[in-house]
């Protein structure tokens, strides 16, 4: 994360001793990503963060990835796979993946299990509910229309709350997830022309102490899955300083930028990850030429696929198409898409779109999960032939 936080006790100077009330030594946890050359936090533990007294192997039931073939765009209906609620981790339903990124959809009605994803940061975008994410960082609390970046490694447990059902988009990345590059100093801090700043993002402000003993910790790694026994509940930190923690930041705090003709997608740019990107699509004005036309015009993609998740409002460019609230749509590079039969017409002398999407382009295709066969509207594709 681009600034400095510091949360709890620490000591004036770094790897220096701290003790603890009876005397003995803090455990420092440095937790820093590109080994030792890039963004870091230091962590004081009460106990050791190493000791574990038990590993065993743990299997998920495996999800399968297709190619999308025949080559067309999807339509995803992700209400349709609404089920009896599930955890929001373990209870993840796989819809679209690549190789640096995997996105899935849940309805989650309990507390996940201790979870630590060490092959990538993830970005949670939540559709309804409200969420407490738990860490050895804190409590941070996200509610409706926030992401949630969660750096890769970091132990947590994400626990609905409150009455409405929480409706999750997880963005897993093979990676890290961040700022635009562009939005940003040379030193980290956003600069005047970024749609977002330091003052719109959250992270965890108190310590979250947990004295439990053997506690699991499932852990998704490079070679699969483990189950781990932690001696003492890794939320033991009283204290901790850096630029990498969990962090929120709520989808109507982004600043639309807007223009005389239509703006192109990387103004409603949010976050970069390994080869994609996520894009933020909010209510705002619209092109305000006298000729403008506010809908997209038709694009070809040569180099990306594009999923737009819609999360609100009316999306003008798919009217009739029956996309609706939860829809993923798909349009892959490879295939010329645009607005629907008789959007562009329609759009001339708005004013204004009500519209509420998150959309993730990648620039490797990205292979159809087991999830989407099963909440997929089979008509989408031909929907640009008809007329009106």
């Amino acid at each position: 994360m681009p600034y400095y936080r510091r949360v709890g006790e620490v000591p004036r100077k770094r790897h220096t001793q701290f003790r603890q009330p009876d005397g003995t030594l803090y455990a420092e946890e440095l937790v820093g990503q590109e080994g030792f050359s890039s963004d870091s936090s230091l962590l004081y533990h009460r106990y050791a963060p190493t000791a574990i007294v038990a590993a065993e192997e743990f299997t998920l039931p495996a999800f399968t990835r297709v190619p999308n073939l025949p080559l067309k765009p999807r339509h995803l209906r992700t209400h349709k796979l609404d089920g009896t609620g599930a955890d929001p981790v373990l209870g993840r339903q796989y819809l679209l993946a690549n190789d640096d990124v995997r996105i899935a959809y849940v309805l989650a009605d309990r507390p996940s299990p201790l979870f630590r994803d060490a092959t990538g940061d993830h970005c949670l975008y939540l559709e309804s509910g409200s969420l407490r994410v738990e860490s050895p960082f804190g409590v941070l609390d996200a509610v409706a229309g926030d992401y949630v970046i969660i750096p890769t490694s970091t132990i947590h447990r994400l626990v609905p709350t409150g009455d409405e059902p929480t409706r999750l988009l997880a963005i897993e990345a093979a990676g890290h997830v961040g700022p635009p590059k562009r939005y940003l100093s040379v030193r980290g801090q956003f600069l005047e022309h970024s749609p977002y700043c330091e003052r719109d993002v959250r992270g965890p402000d108190a310590p979250l102490l947990v004295d439990d003993e053997d506690v699991e910790v499932l852990v998704r790694h490079r070679r699969g899955w483990t189950s781990y026994t932690y001696a003492h509940h890794p939320f033991d930190v009283v204290g901790w300083d850096g630029h990498l923690y969990p962090w929120a930041f709520s989808i109507h705090d982004f600043e639309p930028i807007t223009g005389r003709i239509h703006q192109p997608p990387p103004v409603h740019q949010t976050f970069q990850g390994p080869n994609f990107v996520i894009c933020s699509f909010v209510p705002r004005k619209v092109d305000y030429h006298p000729d403008a036309i506010p809908v997209p015009y038709n694009h070809h993609n040569v180099d990306s696929d594009e999923m737009l998740f819609y999360t609100g409002g009316n999306y003008e460019a798919r009217r009739g198409s029956g996309i609706g609230q939860g829809s993923i749509s798909l349009h892959p590079s490879g295939f010329t898409h645009g607005p629907q039969p008789g959007a562009a017409e329609r759009s001339i002398g708005a004013e204004f779109f009500d519209e509420l999407a998150v959309m993730v382009d990648t620039f490797r295709p990205l292979d159809l999960c087991d999830a989407a066969s099963t909440c997929e509207d089979d008509a989408y594709a031909w929907t640009w032939a008809r007329r009106g």
